[in-house]
C-alpha cells in the first residue's frame, strides 16, 4: 500500500502566492483561467507524477473561471482538497471539480466587491491620504502596508479553511453533500447576477414617442429667474417640486418601456447573451456582435 500524497504547508503556500497573479493572463473568452491554472501548477506537481496525468489536470483547469480575485482562495483550497483526494484515488471526477468551481464562484463574486473594493479600500485610502494631506510620509506607506497586509491574511486563511473543508466535502460524496453544497451555491449565484442586470446592462432607446408644450407653471421660466446664485437655487428648488427644465416634455420610446416594466431590455438581452452561450457561441463573437449592434444603433439614432 502506497503512502498518501499530501499538499504540505509550502505546496499551499506556493499556490497562495501564485494566486495574487491570478488576472495576469485574463481573456475575454475564459477570463481568469490562464491565472488560476498557473496557481495550481505547484500542487499538480506534487500530486502527479506522469506528464499524462499532469496534462489532463491543467487541461480540466483552462475551463473558464471569474470571480473577484481575492475571494477565488476558498475555491481554490477547495480545489486543492478535491485534488488531492483524486490523486489519492477518490471518486472525484473532472465534472465534480469543476462543478464546486463555477458554483462557489458566483456567490463570492458578488460578495468581494463590496467588502474589498467599496469598503475596506476606501476605508485605507481616506486614512493615508488624511495623513498624506498633513505632511506625513508615512500615508501611503501606511495604505500600502495595511492594505496588502488584510489582502495577504484573508487570501491565506480563506484558502486553508477551503482546503480542510474540501476534504471534509469529499468525504461524503457517496451521501450527495457536495452535489447540494453546488446546487445551493449556484442559486445563490443566480440570484446575486439576476439583481446585478439591472445595475450594469443598461440599454437606452433613443426614438422620439412625443412631444407636449407644457403651459405657465409646469416648467422653469429661465428668463425671470434672479440673478447669480439667487437664481440657481430657485431652479433648483423649482426643479425638485417637480418642474420640467424645459417648455416642451419629450417622451422617449425608452420612457414608454420603463413605465411599462423597468429594465426589461436588459433583461431580456442578458437572456439572449445567456442563449447564445448555451448554443456554443463564442463570448468573443458575442462581444464584437453587442459593438456592432451598439454602433450601428448609434448611427440610425436607434440607441
Amino acid at each position: 500500500m502506497t503512502d498518501k500524497i499530501q499538499l504540505s504547508k509550502k505546496d499551499r503556500l506556493a499556490v497562495a502566492w501564485r494566486s495574487t497573479f491570478l488576472q495576469g493572463s485574463w481573456n475575454y473568452e475564459r477570463m481568469q483561467n490562464g491565472g488560476w491554472v498557473y496557481s495550481m501548477i505547484p500542487a499538480i506537481k506534487k500530486l502527479y507524477t506522469t506528464k499524462e496525468d499532469r496534462s489532463a489536470a491543467l487541461k480540466r483547469h483552462l475551463e473558464f473561471f471569474n470571480t473577484h480575485p481575492y475571494l477565488a482562495s476558498p475555491v481554490l483550497g477547495v480545489t486543492l482538497a478535491l485534488e488531492e483526494e483524486r490523486a489519492n484515488g477518490a471518486a472525484v471526477d473532472d465534472v465534480a471539480i469543476q462543478g464546486v468551481k463555477v458554483g462557489m464562484m458566483g456567490p463570492l463574486a458578488g460578495v468581494g466587491d463590496p467588502v474589498f473594493w467599496f469598503t475596506v479600500r476606501p476605508m485605507l485610502g481616506a486614512l493615508g491620504a488624511s495623513l498624506a494631506l498633513s505632511g506625513n510620509v508615512m500615508g501611503p506607506i501606511l495604505f500600502f502596508l495595511l492594505w496588502n497586509i488584510i489582502r495577504w491574511s484573508f487570501m491565506w486563511y480563506t484558502q486553508e479553511f477551503g482546503y480542510r473543508t474540501g476534504s471534509k466535502i469529499t468525504d461524503n460524496l457517496s451521501g450527495g453533500l457536495l452535489q447540494k453544497i453546488t446546487k445551493g451555491a449556484s442559486i445563490l449565484g443566480m440570484f446575486i447576477l439576476a439583481a446585478l442586470v439591472q445595475r450594469w446592462v443598461s440599454i437606452n432607446f433613443q426614438p422620439v414617442v412625443s412631444k407636449v408644450k407644457l403651459g405657465d407653471g409646469a416648467f422653469i421660466d429661465w428668463n425671470h429667474l434672479p440673478a447669480g446664485s439667487e437664481g440657481i437655487q430657485t431652479a433648483l428648488q423649482q426643479m425638485q417640486a417637480g418642474l420640467s427644465l424645459t417648455q416642451e416634455k419629450v417622451t422617449t420610446l425608452q420612457n414608454n418601456l420603463d413605465q411599462l416594466i423597468p429594465g426589461l431590455v436588459p433583461l431580456l438581452l442578458t437572456f439572449l447573451c445567456m442563449w447564445l452561450l448555451r448554443k456554443k457561441v463564442s463570448p468573443i463573437l458575442i462581444i464584437l456582435g453587442l459593438f456592432v449592434v451598439g454602433i450601428v444603433g448609434h448611427v440610425i439614432g436607434l440607441l
